[in-house]
């Protein structure tokens, strides 16, 4: 079920106790991280990290009033979702986090396109989350959107 929040702060409020602490550490350090024209926002009921209209005039092409989707994060029933449209859009990165990955958790690494899944609240890796987002910075989100995404 999608939060009907409408700040970060009452997204993170509404949560099971067992959840808001790790929310919080993510979100902290994706802030730390993220490169500073990005910005957070609520969207698809979590927490987003878009590229604002005053950074790329022209949005989502799936509805351009929305602001072009970078980063999310969400509690979801049974787990903790982080989702990076540029693991999904740029292999190298992947290929950084899945082999990165291993030296922070003991857990096997459960992920999809986009979404990387925490079940465990235990063994999540704050400092690798922040590290991936700051791989990938605004003009090259854009450039890689514009060229490999959009046109699609």
């Amino acid at each position: 079920m999608q939060s009907k929040a409408t700040s970060p702060e009452q997204y993170i409020s509404e949560l099971p106790e067992d959840r808001k602490e790790p929310i919080s550490r993510l979100r902290q350090e994706i802030l730390k991280h993220l490169s500073k024209d990005m910005e957070e926002v609520m969207n698809y009921g979590m927490l987003g990290y878009v590229v604002p209209h005053s950074v790329y005039p022209d949005g989502y092409h799936c509805d351009p009033k929305t602001p072009l989707p970078f980063m999310n994060l969400a509690s979801q029933k049974n787990f903790i979702a982080v989702y990076h449209m540029g693991v999904y859009a740029k292999k190298e990165l992947l290929d950084w986090f899945v082999a990165e990955y291993p030296k922070y958790c003991k857990r096997k690494l459960d992920m999809g396109k986009s979404c990387i899944r925490f079940k465990k609240m235990d063994d999540i890796p704050y400092k690798l989350v922040g590290e991936l987002a700051a791989k990938m910075n605004t003009k090259e989100w854009i450039d890689i959107y514009e060229t490999n995404i959009k046109k699609q």
